[in-house]
């Protein structure tokens, strides 16, 4: 009995040890409107826009200068149209 009571209190202790300590942060999704201020550090991913036309939605994922994470929902021209005038 002292084996299994052994045996297990090892298997908690290298699990803890192997335990993701960082803590998860939440990602924030800035409010779209006439001006957004934005704290731009690095940008993650764009939103490819080349092989579009018309207005589309796009998406920005960016990191601000604490090392949070930013989503940016927005709308934007296609730049893929041929024959516009």
């Amino acid at each position: 009995m002292k084996m299994l009571i052994l045996g297990f209190a090892a298997l908690l202790a290298t699990g803890s040890a192997f335990a993701d300590t960082q803590p998860q942060t939440a990602v924030i999704h800035d409010k779209t409107g006439f001006f957004v201020h934005m704290d731009v550090a690095k940008v993650l991913s764009t939103t490819d826009i080349s092989q579009q036309c018309g207005i589309i939605p796009a998406r920005l994922d960016y990191l601000d200068h604490n090392g949070q994470e930013h989503v940016l929902d927005y709308q934007v021209e296609g730049s893929g149209c041929t024959n516009d005038n």
